[in-house]
């Protein structure tokens, strides 16, 4: 029996991916080996924030209170749309956050969950992001040196291609497998898509390529039986259920009784537990 407030699930990348619930005292419950098995997670109605950890009613952003929402730079509107980050114009809400997380060099990438998507991501977070969002191939195109200019080549590429991840669609089944090297060569030859990079002198000379020397990394995830019919799981209103785990993808249980995303109460105290 694990107890404690929620943190976003750890993840390993083996094969298959390696999973373990987290809780804000630093105790891990890995989580691959109980699938098959009946588990019970009960919400004990008490939430506190990620940030300042006071107790609080709800959260907002994963986990925030609203003050820490309305003043961390974490919740800025410029995380969402990193084309919009103000660093540079010395308004960021918390500039040493700002150095640690986005003046550092980013990556702009493929990856196929549901469909082919274009995102970004901090090097450091390789390859995490990819297995948080449920990934079965993600593939380099570039790197840059700050989350403005990793935002700025999204935004290009955006005309391209989609940078959503269909959640449902992910939990249902494994997508058919892209060659994400060729889809790219011939995007960017068709488009001219590099050339646009050197008509913004934000990004002229600052990016680049590892699509060519890079490889598409592959990722297979811990799952039994994917469902024919996606329904969550609302903790709020069903405080306590148990269910048979049938798998994890991203940050999904996924269960006889629907799927739960266990990012979303980050900050929640709850406890697990499996039956022998």
């Amino acid at each position: 029996m694990y107890t404690g407030y929620l943190r976003k699930m750890l993840v390993e990348s083996t094969s298959p991916v390696m999973y373990s619930l987290y809780f804000s005292t630093g105790e891990k419950c890995p989580l691959n080996s109980y699938i098959g098995h009946t588990i019970t997670l009960s919400f004990n109605g008490s939430i506190q924030c990620v940030a300042c950890n006071r107790d609080i009613q709800k959260t907002f952003n994963q986990g925030y209170c609203y003050p820490c929402f309305m003043k961390k730079a974490a919740c800025d509107s410029c995380i969402v749309k990193p084309e919009l980050c103000h660093f540079a114009e010395g308004t960021c809400r918390e500039p040493e956050w700002g150095l640690s997380h986005c003046m550092q060099p980013h990556i702009v990438y493929l990856a196929n969950s549901s469909n082919v998507k274009v995102g970004i991501t901090r090097c450091t977070q390789v390859p995490i992001r990819w297995m948080d969002q449920g990934a079965v191939q993600a593939l380099p195109l570039y790197q840059v040196n700050s989350r403005l200019q990793s935002g700025l080549v999204e935004v290009i590429v955006k005309d391209f291609l989609s940078d959503k991840t269909n959640w449902r669609t992910m939990l249902k089944s494994t997508p058919d497998s892209v060659d994400l090297l060729k889809l790219w060569v011939d995007l960017e030859s068709t488009h001219k898509i590099e050339d646009r990079f050197q008509s913004d002198p934000r990004l002229e000379n600052q990016v680049t390529p590892l699509y060519q020397s890079d490889k598409t990394r592959l990722f297979t995830y811990p799952v039994k039986q994917y469902p024919e019919k996606v329904s969550t799981i609302n903790i709020l209103k069903t405080p306590t259920f148990t269910s048979r785990l049938q798998g994890i993808k991203g940050q999904y249980l996924i269960l006889d009784e629907g799927v739960i995303n266990i990012r979303k109460y980050t900050g929640y105290h709850c406890k697990f537990s499996v039956e022998s």
